[in-house]
């Protein structure tokens, strides 16, 4: 039986080991900065996997032809290099639990992507889920909490809302890429190995022609605590996290893992509320069940 629904459990549980790692990342990144964290994060969840795989398959780097390589490294570079680090820059400037409502967007995106680049339709019922979803979300980041923000306060708020869709929309290009590279029965734990590899390739190439390398080590050693929560959301969105999406991806519909993941927000609710200490008023609440259903119904039609 558990067999049978080993694609749902594991976009569920995809959904819970994401909301504690965006937690354990935004910590982090309020210490040490949202660059640091990704490109650390990266590095220490690239050699956990590398030894995972050396444990579970023989080899560190997993054995994939050319076309793999490309579609599963162009994945990772686009959605976690470049669309985590605006999603950590959001985690700054928005807060984890509207960033993470923004984020959850990323199946409308790659809908409204696969419609243009792919011709596929989409059904009205399915038009009426991304509106749904689209207004949920605009519901919740349209309200105002207490005092109006001043013009700064204003800006920053922009700011993180432009990071977060920028962050959805890496997601989105990266899950369709990914499954490219997932054809067959190439195991999700080798595809993850090299999304991350080539991903921590691109940003640490990047790091150092940049000479930051320094500068992040640094960073890290002044702030050992941002270390510490850096590597425990590593384990829990990098590793567990991606490596259970793709687990859902190959064994059930893309619809329905897509769902399931997306509902990190919820999960969110109340780190937000016991851990970071926000108000939840019920406008907040309901925008984001209503953003949810609208994924649900956009991928369930």
């Amino acid at each position: 039986m558990f067999s049978s629904y080993l694609g749902e459990i594991a976009g569920l549980a995809t959904a819970v080991f994401f909301a504690g790692g965006a937690s354990f990342f935004t910590l982090s990144s309020r210490l040490v900065g949202s660059q640091v964290v990704n490109r650390t994060r990266l590095l220490v969840a690239t050699l956990i996997l590398l030894g995972l795989h050396l444990l579970l398959y023989g080899t560190i780097v997993p054995v994939a032809g050319s076309a793999r390589w490309l579609w599963l490294g162009l994945s990772g570079v686009i959605g976690l290099s470049l669309g985590d680090a605006a999603l950590f820059q959001a985690f700054i400037q928005l807060g984890t639990r509207l960033t993470m409502l923004v984020f959850s967007t990323a199946p409308v995106v790659a809908a409204v992507l696969g419609y243009f680049l792919f011709g596929e339709t989409l059904e009205p019922i399915q038009l009426l889920g991304m509106l749904l979803s689209l207004g949920g979300v605009l519901w919740v980041v349209s309200e105002q909490e207490g005092n109006p923000r001043s013009q700064a306060e204003q800006r920053t708020y922009l700011f993180g809302l432009l990071f977060a869709f920028l962050a959805a929309l890496g997601q989105a290009l990266g899950a369709i890429t990914a499954k490219y590279g997932l054809a067959g029965d190439f195991p999700a734990l080798s595809a993850q190995v090299l999304r991350m590899l080539t991903a921590t390739a691109a940003i640490w190439l990047f790091t150092l022609l940049r000479g930051q390398a320094a500068t992040t080590f640094t960073a890290l050693r002044q702030q050992p605590k941002a270390l510490g929560l850096l590597c425990i959301g590593a384990l829990f969105g990098p590793v567990s996290g991606v490596w259970l999406s793709l687990v859902s991806i190959q064994n059930t519909e893309v619809g329905i893992a897509s769902t399931l993941i997306a509902m990190v927000p919820i999960f969110l609710l109340p780190i937000g509320y016991f851990v970071f200490k926000e108000k939840l008023s019920p406008r907040s609440i309901l925008g984001t069940v209503l953003a949810l259903a609208g994924v649900a119904i956009l991928f369930m039609a």
